[in-house]
């Protein structure tokens, strides 16, 4: 680790040094530490490879895909005679050339820097999974300390996040998705923490996305215990009619907030912490002497072992917190009977609670 915070801040230090010589007149030019860190920290079409001590970083074009929805679509404004356009829907735009949006009927699929830092991320994950899972099933204890590591980590997600929040009996259910999306964020946290690479949860689009599917499953969850008629009776909140249009609004609103908060949360402390690295070791040629690396690059390595245990936290916060909106879901069946009694027998939710008296 203590290579890596080094390689990090002798790329950072190339890289401005480097700027500065490129100044009018051939004075040094202050750099723009701020610009510096949100250029590192955005995402890109291009992934750039910096050298230390030089200002021409290895520029690698990402694939560009673009799909339109009626011809020409895809086509850049500067694109005159049809370069750049897309061909038979599929193609890459001409560099540079500004892209049309969705509204204008263009669907940009290209890869960019954090969805390469994703498929990155699937690819070790399914590799880690292949080489340490327990596949001899004749040995029920595995050995090796990465197979006791994930068996330790899939028994506290199962034991500790699933059952204890959503239920002995509807937990192992939802205990693939939770395992799902605790390892993906935290394998995409942990490659923000080394050279050259980047966090793809310090990008609200993808956190966003994780936070859609943990809520579309939290409403089928509720859906599947309380039925449709029970899921849309818990919208008025069990309040008199004449309250309704109170109430629902407010539910409706509070069903949104949960996954806000979950995209936030998550986005939020991986952009931050990566921020904070950036900017304590920009101190240096802020103040422009080297007197001040003494402490910056001391704190800054404090910043980024703190960031190693961010990394599994924001992966548990978020798991928790799926399996505990999940679990709020799963509980609209076990309030009232409201939405049990249309003639479907006796619903899941209701056949808990039978099984529960008969195992007393």
């Amino acid at each position: 680790m203590r290579k890596a915070m080094v390689l990090i801040a002798s790329l950072f230090a190339g890289t401005v040094l480097a700027a500065e010589e490129h100044s009018a007149g051939g004075e040094k030019a202050k750099p723009d530490v701020a610009e510096y860190i949100m250029h590192h920290v955005s995402d890109a079409t291009d992934y750039e490879l910096e050298v230390p001590g030089s200002d021409e970083p290895i520029e690698i074009h990402l694939p560009k895909l673009f799909i339109p929805f009626h011809e020409g679509a895809c086509q850049g404004p500067a694109d005159t005679h049809g370069e750049g356009a897309v061909e038979n829907g599929l193609g890459a735009a001409e560099h540079g050339a500004p892209i049309p949006t969705l509204a204008q009927g263009c669907l940009d699929l290209s890869i960019t820097k954090h969805t390469l830092m994703m498929f990155l991320a699937a690819i070790l994950l399914v590799g880690s999974l292949l080489i340490w899972s327990n596949r001899d099933k004749s040995k029920l204890v595995p050995r090796g300390t990465g197979a006791n590591l994930f068996e330790m980590l899939v028994l506290f997600v199962r034991d500790e996040l699933a059952i204890k929040n959503i239920g002995k009996e509807e937990g192992p259910r939802y205990v693939p998705y939770l395992l799902t999306a605790f390892f993906f964020i935290l394998f995409m946290n942990m490659l923000g923490l080394f050279p050259w690479m980047a966090t793809a949860t310090g990008n609200i689009a993808v956190t966003c996305a994780l936070a859609l599917m943990t809520f579309i499953l939290t409403q089928v969850a509720a859906i599947r215990a309380a039925g449709v008629g029970g899921y849309l009776a818990h919208l008025t909140g069990g309040v008199a009619w004449w309250l309704w249009p109170i109430m629902i609004p407010v539910e409706i609103l509070g069903l949104f907030t949960k996954p806000f908060a979950l995209t936030m949360r998550l986005f939020a402390n991986m952009l931050a912490g990566h921020i904070v690295i950036f900017f304590l070791l920009g101190l240096i040629f802020m103040m422009g002497s080297a007197a001040v690396g003494l402490v910056a690059v001391p704190f800054a390595m404090g910043i980024y072992f703190l960031e190693l245990f961010v990394a599994f936290v924001q992966a548990y916060v978020f798991t928790m917190l799926s399996a505990l909106f999940i679990g709020m879901g799963v509980a609209m069946g076990h309030h009232g009977d409201h939405g049990h009694e249309h003639g479907e027998g006796h619903p899941e939710g209701a056949k808990s609670h039978d099984h529960g008296r008969a195992h007393a």
